[in-house]
């Protein structure tokens, strides 16, 4: 059996890009999402931070600074979330390197319990491709 290493974020996809961050259930939706986008010339760096306290920001800042773009996926509601904290630590060390960041997160309205409602509140794999797309600049129809 081996060890997770504590505080080391796990690069799941190698990309050049756009930087993914996703968090917990959100790593398989990313890796998800960069398949479809694979196939349409667009490149995601996929990061599982895998730990959030210690947050191991010098490997997302490496890559942000590689990709210029930083999407955060989470399946928590935006207001306040994880993903708000990645952009803005992120901001302080790497502003300079940033075109674009985006976070993608429930809505700020409490979790249904119909299981089709539940479907379309929790982001998954479209809304990250949607997304990535936007950021560059590409058509949803294409």
């Amino acid at each position: 059996m081996s060890l997770i290493p504590f505080g080391e974020a796990d690069v799941k996809l190698q990309g050049s890009d756009v930087t993914v961050v996703g968090v917990s259930r959100m790593v398989k939706e990313a890796i998800a999402a960069a398949d479809v986008l694979s196939s349409e010339g667009i490149s995601i760096e996929v990061i599982d931070p895998r730990t959030l306290v210690p947050l191991d920001m010098e490997t997302i800042v490496s890559s942000v600074k590689k990709t210029g773009r930083l999407v955060t996926a989470e399946d928590c509601i935006k207001t306040a979330g994880v993903g708000a904290e990645i952009i803005a630590r992120t901001m302080e060390v790497a502003m300079g390197y940033i075109e674009e960041v985006q976070r993608i997160a429930c809505p700020g309205v409490p979790a249904p319990f119909s299981p089709p409602l539940q479907d379309a509140y929790m982001p998954g794999k479209n809304a990250i491709v949607e997304t990535v797309k936007k950021m560059m600049g590409r058509s949803l129809a294409s």
